[in-house]
């Protein structure tokens, strides 16, 4: 008896034993089925993808054959599959992805075989030959919709465009360039879903530096007029000096409408600002500042689409057709980005329109509006000019309540008014562009006074040369007129006072160019020469010079050290040549991370007065790197 009993008491951890190990492989097989199914999941989600690609040939072979087979664009089946942009942009796609890729281009290469003997569908216009199919919802059907709809949110998503677009060889950018994270780009990681609303994060971790040969306290930030001459000290010290003031945040929130309409919003920030407690001592406290931030509607099928808020310049080139977050903007590290280049953001409302399917397109916008005024020889205080006849001219205000109280707001009757043509051919963009502006001041005369108001304005234009496709593209812009300098980088005035204080607009010339290299996905190489001119405008009264570049202004004590004689140095004009180069040597599911280089030169001209017009001159070196968690 004793002995049954031990027998049983000896046999009951080893029936839990056996139990613990059934139920453990139980748990392996549990394991192991719920991976098989979500990597069934995944292929089913892949060859509905596909699917959607195929169609979509499909629809667009059928509908533009007319005589035999026609040659399948390969090239945009590729293109459809990795969100618009060339395969070469996305080498690092799963290999999963990039095996259904090839399968969906034989697939769609055959079925170009086995139509070329259908007789083909009578075509009446450019939308009946629109790809009509997309994802579903879910990502896992198949349903008929409009070009803008699940295919242009859901398929092209990594491309954060909103519209689809007539190929020009030049493109949207691809996300991780430099010019795209300029402009704006947001990743295809950092994504979220809320309801029928998609959240897309973008920005970056910047670490910028720059090596000069002058000390221009702006950083990587050039304000190339405040380059010094000789008679400063500063002209003959080296300066250092690093920041992580211009790491980015941003995010677009977007949902459908309908089939072919979106609405978004899109906000971009960094620190660029510096606050009145800001010092490069201790805290290096750069104050958060807002960058863009604006609404955008864009109904793909009608061809509308309007943005609210702030935002790139209408008057800023583009890549393709006039889109946000499309803008043509230099590699460069330095944040003042190239002398010579046109740019804003600032608030506007803009109306695009595009015809012949997505090629040309309208646009019309107005846009806030500003003056910069030079008042050399005047007595200024706090926008109120003397002048010589003893009447007085109010111009603007320091900034009162939440504005800027050391920045004088000038006075402004109108927006700014512009409008742009943009063209999409088979080969390039190009772009021609005007704007009027009206700049407005009020004289006062023996306690009463009047109002005057200048037309200013001017034209320019835009164009991107894609040389070799993916790897080569010539860039060049150019913008003209009076009293348009402060859409050029280097912020020349836009106008000066005559003597009866009336503004008088100064003729301004901004233009640049560029070659932009991209030897592989990971490699841009860049080259760009820019340049900013102004011109002259003044009178002499009683002895007294007056207005911008008088020849009467003495430049006399500009190449002596501390000099006691003045140097009043009216900036005639800035041209910079500049070359770098940027490397994405990190890539993958935790994002991007590369590194950059540019050397500079810069050159300052100025109007000649007594003692001649000397030039001064800087030479820079900068380096950034930058982690993209969301590319």
């Amino acid at each position: 008896m004793i002995g049954t009993a031990s027998g049983l008491i000896a046999s009951v951890p080893l029936a839990y034993a056996a139990d613990d190990d059934v139920l453990s492989r139980m748990e392996q097989e549990m394991h192991r089925l719920q991976e098989a199914q979500a990597h069934v999941q995944k292929e089913q989600e892949e060859i509905n993808r596909d699917l959607v690609v195929l169609r979509s040939e499909m629809a667009k072979h059928r509908g533009t054959t007319t005589h035999g087979a026609t040659k399948t664009p390969l090239t945009e089946t590729a293109s459809a599959r990795n969100g618009g942009v060339s395969p070469t942009t996305h080498a690092s796609t799963a290999g999963s992805s990039h095996h259904s890729l090839l399968k969906s281009t034989q697939l769609a290469t055959e079925t170009e075989t086995t139509s070329a003997s259908r007789p083909a569908r009578p075509v009446s216009s450019p939308t009946q030959i629109r790809d009509r199919v997309a994802l579903d919802r879910n990502g896992r059907a198949v349903t008929d919709a409009g070009t803008g709809s699940e295919l242009a949110v859901v398929g092209r998503r990594a491309e954060d465009v909103m519209v689809h677009f007539a190929e020009n060889g030049v493109g949207p950018h691809p996300r991780e360039t430099i010019g795209a994270q300029a402009a704006g780009a947001v990743g295809d990681r950092g994504v979220f879903h809320l309801g029928p609303v998609t959240i897309m994060l973008g920005g970056f971790v910047d670490m910028a530096a720059v090596l000069e040969n002058r000390h221009v306290a702006s950083g990587t930030f050039n304000y190339w007029q405040d380059m010094p001459y000789p008679n400063e000290p500063r002209y003959h010290t080296n300066n250092f000096e690093g920041s992580a003031r211009y790491s980015r945040l941003s995010l677009l929130a977007r949902g459908n409408i309908n089939s072919e309409a979106t609405i978004s919003g899109f906000f971009e920030s960094d620190f660029g600002a510096g606050a009145v407690t800001t010092d490069p001592y201790e805290s290096n406290s750069y104050a958060f500042r807002m960058r863009q931030a604006y609404l955008a509607y864009d109904d793909n099928k009608a061809g509308w689409h309007f943005l609210g808020g702030q935002a790139w310049s209408l008057l800023t080139p583009g890549r393709i057709g006039i889109v946000a977050r499309q803008e043509s903007l230099p590699e460069t590290i330095e944040a003042s980005m190239l002398a010579g280049q046109t740019w804003s953001r600032q608030w506007q409302v803009r109306v695009v329109k595009d015809f012949m399917d997505h090629r040309l397109w309208a646009g019309f916008s107005i846009e806030n509006p500003a003056t910069l005024y030079d008042t050399t020889g005047f007595t200024n205080s706090n926008g109120t000019v003397s002048l010589p006849n003893g009447n007085t001219a109010t111009i603007g205000e320091n900034g009162v309540g939440l504005t800027n109280d050391t920045a004088n707001f000038s006075n402004e009757i109108a927006p700014d008014l512009i409008g742009k043509l943009a063209y999409d051919p088979s080969w390039g963009h190009y772009e021609v562009e005007g704007i009027l502006h009206f700049p407005h001041d009020r004289v006062t005369i023996n306690h009463t006074g009047h109002n005057n108001t200048a037309i200013a304005g001017g034209a320019g234009g835009s164009l991107i040369l894609p040389i070799i496709p993916s790897k080569l593209e010539l860039r060049a812009a150019g913008l003209a007129g009076w009293g348009i300098n402060r859409y050029g980088s280097v912020l020349l005035p836009d106008a000066t006072l005559n003597a009866k204080g009336d503004p008088v607009p100064l003729f301004g010339i901004q233009a640049q160019a560029g070659l932009i290299a991209h030897p592989n996905p990971h490699i841009d190489v860049y080259g760009y020469f820019g340049t900013q001119r102004v011109g002259h405008a003044y009178f002499n009264s009683d002895g007294s010079s007056y207005g911008y570049g008088n020849p009467l202004y003495s430049n006399a004590g500009c190449l002596q050290e501390l000099s006691s004689l003045t140097c009043s140095a009216n900036t005639r004009g800035v041209s910079e040549a500049t070359i770098g180069a940027w490397w994405r040597f990190f890539k993958g599911r935790f994002g991007t991370v590369e590194g950059g280089t540019q050397l500079a030169y810069a050159r300052r001209d100025i109007w000649k007065g007594i003692g001649g017009d000397p030039h001064t001159s800087m030479s820079q070196i900068f380096f950034d790197f930058r982690y993209l968690p969301f590319q």
